[in-house]
């Protein structure tokens, strides 16, 4: 993860505080193929939350199998392939094809080298419990592949892009349901010793990705359509039934991680509602802000929570003691919301400025707290990315 967490920090600061300039003081984004927006949704969405993807799954599935973690040489390539992938499309208004064919093999490359880097865990006997990993690996490699075969043909390309932003809903679903439950009952523990530990219904977690991979679906064969809106809704629905979960009488906002784990599955909720009702064209500026939802608010803090987490507690450090990741969190909410007021039509410049102020100052907050850990040898005695004992 180290490697990944470090550059998917940077990439959130960086790329946002890019973007922002770009809208508030007219700085000069790269003339890649597709235009400036597909730039922006590709590299927040393939670039950002990939590398993010990629430090978690490197991380956590040799975890949860007890396999071994990937080797240095092996991690060195993934990187290769990520940073391959960001130039390649950056360089794509000047080098035309070529630059294009770099990026599609390096943004393609990237989960397929993931897959087969983590193939021996997932073949393991506990790996099975797992496999959703692979398959939604699978499934962005061809998401990839598919954004540049438009985009080679000179095709509109988002609608990958969005997929690729739905297959990302469903890993969070999926990644979340391994940590989330912990997290709860761990604070359950602490603010009732000795209660029962809660255990989550598997047909509420099973019902949420099937309503979103409907919808995923639903919006790429007939977008803006009665069907995607209706399939939009019942993810909405599906998500905040899903949160039932966390209503077992632990106080929520007494516990920092619970609550921002809690928001974002909100986010998610609210998200797709935002996308349900604009295809149902019952709310201009809907989809625009139900799309922020589902990436500032619940990949942006969903990636926001893992480093926080991971980024200490697999490098041998204990959780941060102070009020810096919560605050982050708080920051990156408010700038959602400033987002989705942007797309109701509310005074869009001065809420386009907050949103970019308040994420980036989040997650330049996160590297702060994080990056040490990351580059330092660990003081533990353990090596690379090993749990806490």
């Amino acid at each position: 993860m180290r490697p990944f967490f470090l550059l998917a920090m940077l990439a959130a600061l960086l790329l946002l505080a890019w973007w922002s300039l770009a809208l508030a003081a007219g700085w000069p984004l790269p003339a890649v193929a597709g235009g400036a927006l597909v730039w922006h949704a590709h590299e927040l969405i393939l670039g950002f939350a990939m590398a993010a993807v990629a430090g978690f799954v490197l991380t956590a599935l040799p975890e949860f199998t007890a396999t071994a973690g990937a080797r240095p040489q092996a991690l060195q390539a993934l990187v290769l392939l990520w940073l391959g992938a960001r130039l390649g499309l950056a360089l794509s208004g000047w080098w035309g094809v070529p630059a294009l064919w770099l990026a599609a093999c390096a943004q393609v490359g990237l989960p397929l080298g993931l897959l087969a880097q983590l193939w021996p865990a997932l073949r393991s006997p506990a790996g099975r419990a797992h496999q959703a990993f692979g398959w939604l690996l699978l499934a962005l490699a061809g998401s990839s592949a598919g954004f540049y075969v438009d985009t080679l043909h000179g095709a509109p390309a988002l609608r990958w892009l969005h997929a690729s932003l739905g297959l990302l809903m469903l890993l969070t679903v999926v990644a979340a349901s391994r940590i989330s439950m912990q997290i709860l009952n761990r604070a359950i523990e602490q603010l009732r010793p000795g209660a029962p530990p809660y255990i989550a219904r598997p047909p509420r977690r099973h019902l949420a990705a099937l309503c979103i991979g409907l919808a995923t679906v639903a919006e790429f064969f007939a977008p803006a359509s009665h069907l995607a809106g209706w399939l939009a809704l019942a993810a909405s629905a599906a998500v905040l039934h899903l949160l039932t979960d966390w209503h077992v009488g632990a106080p929520l906002w007494r516990r920092r991680f619970t609550l921002l784990l809690y928001s974002m599955y909100l986010c998610m909720a609210l998200g797709y509602a935002g996308l349900g009702l604009g295809a149902l064209g019952l709310l201009g500026g809907a989809p625009a802000a139900g799309r922020h939802l589902l990436t500032m608010g619940s990949v942006g803090l969903g990636i926001f929570i893992v480093i926080g987490i991971a980024g200490r507690a697999h490098v041998g450090r204990r959780p941060d003691p102070g009020p810096w990741l919560g605050l982050g969190g708080a920051l990156l909410l408010l700038a959602t919301a400033a987002r989705v007021a942007a797309a109701l039509g509310a005074a869009p410049a001065l809420w386009l400025a907050m949103a970019g102020l308040g994420w980036c100052a989040a997650f330049a907050l996160l590297l702060w707290r994080i990056a040490p850990g990351l580059w330092q040898a660990r003081s533990d005695g353990q090596e690379g990315c090993a749990g806490p004992v």
